[in-house]
């Protein structure tokens, strides 16, 4: 695609990487095809393609509209575009660098940007726990859009610790911002399935928010101040410490981690470090093989019934990690299977997207459970906490990470 930027852009990181991404680009429409919100709307402007010209001609010096704003609003980044790419056009780059520009130039309404400053804040916030904890006392009396998000009190099983056994192999977990509060049983169950594995999991004071949840909201600079963050508390235990990779076991997150090398790469102070944390990234699926072989005499997967996978787009299309966890889990003796239809497809969960686009997002959790239900599954499992809790919202089948599952069936 041919760009010829306008000189504002021209001289810049931003422009230059945004201008290399869009010359990939060779107008196919093949993205299209596997778009959600292409598929739910029809707008040539609601799919990549679209998307790709919009940002081209604010780059270009095109005027800046609402409309603009809302088009990429709408956009799950979901990347599934990219999978289906057969020119490698990196669009969720892209698409990060064209909400960036459209916020700092098109003013919202104010009651938009109310919620985009609360969850950005709230969510991130230490204080996000405790207001959980009231949330799900008053559960039954919220609004529905709040009580989707807010999950019904845990069994049980939440309540185990992890352990505190020591070993020759060492992990850094992420625990997030998010999940901790509102799912703590998976790094428990984390923690517990790699104890069993032999792998001790560590963790660091002063971590908190990947960084992906202000990138997002195109806050790019409050994106960036989590990520330095992150890798200050990280660096030193990796100085003092053999550890052999950074984990979370949420995807989004771990794709954050991922791209911590390229967000940072243009940061003197830290581009050498953040490629470094990059380069030992490694979602807790690639864990998989090791736990197979460890786990395997001690796994009894009978209890855990007929499962179905949901591969969240993070895993699938962001890490680029298809197959893994269903087939070595199958490895392990569970009866897992992926939806028999669109597999592919968004559950419509996109971090803070269900609830700032609510009806397309219950769309597509409708859609996808409706896939779901063909295999008549008797538990759901995923690998990230959105995705779970956004499916456990239209369901009353049981929704959790496949790593809960694995750890319910150790003896």
């Amino acid at each position: 695609m041919q760009t010829h930027l306008s000189p504002e852009f021209a001289n810049t990181a931003q422009g230059q990487e945004a201008s290399g991404i869009l010359r990939k680009c060779v107008h196919c429409g093949f993205c299209n095809a596997t778009c959600p919100t292409y598929q739910l709307l029809g707008d040539e402007l609601d799919g990549p393609r679209g998307r790709i010209y919009l940002i081209k001609q604010v780059l270009e010096g095109a005027p800046v509209t609402r409309a603009t704003q809302q088009h990429l609003d709408r956009c799950l980044t979901c990347l599934n575009c990219e999978t289906t790419c057969p020119s490698g056009v990196d669009y969720g780059d892209l698409v990060d660098i064209g909400r960036q520009i459209v916020e700092q130039r098109v003013a919202r309404p104010a009651s938009e940007k109310s919620v985009r400053w609360l969850l950005k804040t709230g969510l991130t916030s230490p204080l996000f726990a405790p207001a959980l904890s009231v949330g799900k006392a008053l559960r039954p009396w919220l609004p529905k859009i709040l009580r989707d998000k807010v999950p019904a009190s845990a069994g049980v099983r939440e309540h185990r610790s992890a352990p505190l056994s020591k070993h020759a192999r060492k992990i850094l977990m992420l625990r997030g911002c998010v999940q901790p509060a509102m799912l703590p049983n998976i790094d428990r169950a984390a923690a517990r399935v790699l104890d069993a594995a032999g792998i001790e999991v560590m963790d660091a004071a002063g971590t908190g928010c990947c960084g992906a949840l202000r990138t997002h909201l195109a806050d790019h600079a409050g994106g960036l101040a989590d990520m330095r963050r992150n890798i200050d508390a990280w660096i030193p235990l990796l100085e003092s410490t053999d550890v052999e990779a950074v984990v979370s076991s949420a995807s989004a997150c771990q794709l954050a981690i991922k791209e911590y090398g390229h967000s940072l790469a243009h940061d003197p102070q830290y581009a050498a470090k953040a490629a470094r944390i990059s380069a030992l990234a490694r979602d807790l699926s690639e864990f998989l093989p090791d736990l197979v072989q460890a786990l395997k005499p001690r796994c009894q997967p009978s209890s855990a019934g007929r499962t179905v996978f949901h591969p969240p787009c993070t895993l699938q299309h962001g890490q680029k990690l298809r197959g893994g966890v269903e087939t070595h889990l199958r490895a392990l003796g569970f009866d897992v299977s992926l939806p028999a239809v669109e597999a592919h497809l968004c559950c419509g969960s996109a971090g803070t997207y269900s609830v700032l686009q609510p009806e397309l997002a219950r769309q597509l959790r409708d859609r996808k459970l409706t896939n779901i239900a063909a295999a008549d599954p008797e538990c759901i499992v995923s690998a990230n906490v959105g995705c779970i809790q956004h499916l456990q919202s239209g369901t009353a089948t049981p929704v959790k990470h496949w790593i809960e599952m694995l750890d319910e069936a150790l003896v």
